[in-house]
């Protein structure tokens, strides 16, 4: 059982980057600027009309952890869930602008969603969209959790900090995702989303 690190997320983004070919033409310096001009984006090996898709899980995040939120969609993908990720699935939608259109379309495809896995980072404190969507899901599904990201995984306990203390975590072991309320008290996440409770 482990918690999510920045390395193991960064390692998948670029291994994708890798096998698409395109990871020649740029430098070291220059893997980060991919997220930037959406070429990242480009590397999603199936494309959807969101408008009519279900995804089993909303990946609230901030945008500046573009590299690492890249790499957990594809590992919870390698697991076998579907994920929406905003500037992916609806690359057109500005975030960085707060407007009305914006929280419609995010309020939708929540509703089109399952679960959320709150991406919980150093970046993650300064998010003004994160809070909302915890909120807004939990109050709509009471299936929102918290993914802690890590820079080691010294620990495979998250005691999470002010309002997130109340939310279950999540933690990978193998090819498996699970869903825990303490070191002895969890389930799969297949399982908590279909209602089960750890």
């Amino acid at each position: 059982m482990s918690l999510f690190t920045t390395a193991l997320l960064k390692e998948r983004a670029f291994n994708e980057i890798q096998k698409s070919g395109i990871e020649g033409r740029f430098t070291t310096q220059t893997r980060a600027q991919l997220v930037e001009t959406r070429l990242f984006s480009n590397l999603s090996s199936q494309k959807n009309d969101s408008a009519l898709k279900t995804y089993d899980i909303f990946l609230s995040h901030s945008s500046k952890d573009a590299v690492e939120v890249k790499g957990l969609k594809l590992v919870l993908e390698d697991m076998g869930y579907s994920v929406y990720v905003d500037w992916i699935d609806d690359p057109s939608l500005d975030r960085a602008n707060v407007t009305k259109e914006t929280a419609l379309l995010l309020q939708r495809r929540m509703r089109q969603s399952r679960s959320l896995i709150y991406a919980f980072s150093n970046n993650g404190l300064l998010s003004k969209w994160m809070p909302w969507e915890l909120g807004f899901f939990d109050a709509l599904k009471e299936t929102a959790t918290v993914l802690p990201i890590v820079e080691q995984s010294s620990t495979n306990s998250y005691k999470g900090t002010e309002f997130l203390g109340i939310y279950n975590y999540v933690v990978q072991t193998g090819t498996s995702l699970w869903v825990h309320k303490s070191l002895t008290e969890y389930v799969s996440y297949s399982r908590w989303m279909s209602g089960s409770k750890p």
